[in-house]
């Protein structure tokens, strides 16, 4: 009985040890920076960029008819701004 409790907590311990990255960033996630005026206009550019980038290559493959409405909704919205 003891070596089954004792190969436990040593199965415990390993999986704690490969898995401690991915359990303190979802209990503890990283908190947003302060970022300055220009930094959050550049970063929330990007954001948009890759969205559209995203939306555009999914158009791509099988053409406009591929997008829901949620889509060429968001789309427009993305390209307005």
């Amino acid at each position: 009985m003891s070596e089954y409790l004792i190969l436990g907590i040593i199965l415990v311990a390993a999986l704690w040890f490969f898995n401690r990255d991915r359990i303190k960033n979802r209990f503890y996630p990283d908190k947003p920076k302060n970022l300055t005026i220009d930094q959050q206009f550049n970063s929330d550019k990007r954001d948009r960029e890759k969205e559209i980038d995203r939306l555009l290559s999914k158009m791509g493959k099988n053409g406009i008819n591929d997008l829901s409405a949620k889509d060429r909704k968001r789309l427009d919205e993305l390209s307005k701004h």
